[in-house]
């Protein structure tokens, strides 16, 4: 199962960008409810590895399941 970031606390860090082997992980339009840059996982790339989870220093920035509800996917 995918893994979700949580747009409204991610922010914009992006190591999970860089770790992402299958780069699954994008830059959101605009800015959170924070102010601050996100990021959105494209669940249909996501190979539900666990690195984001591991190199996010975000706590609770990204859940280990498939939350549509949190990530504002861009369409």
């Amino acid at each position: 199962m995918p893994h979700t970031i949580v747009t409204n606390t991610c922010e914009g860090i992006a190591d999970c960008v860089e770790a992402c082997p299958v780069a699954c992980i994008h830059d959101g339009p605009g800015k959170n409810t924070k102010g601050t840059d996100w990021y959105w996982i494209d669940f249909a790339t996501c190979i539900d590895c666990g690195i984001c989870l591991q190199v996010c220093p975000v706590e609770g920035a990204i859940v280990d399941e498939e939350r549509p509800d949190l990530q504002r996917t861009p369409q």
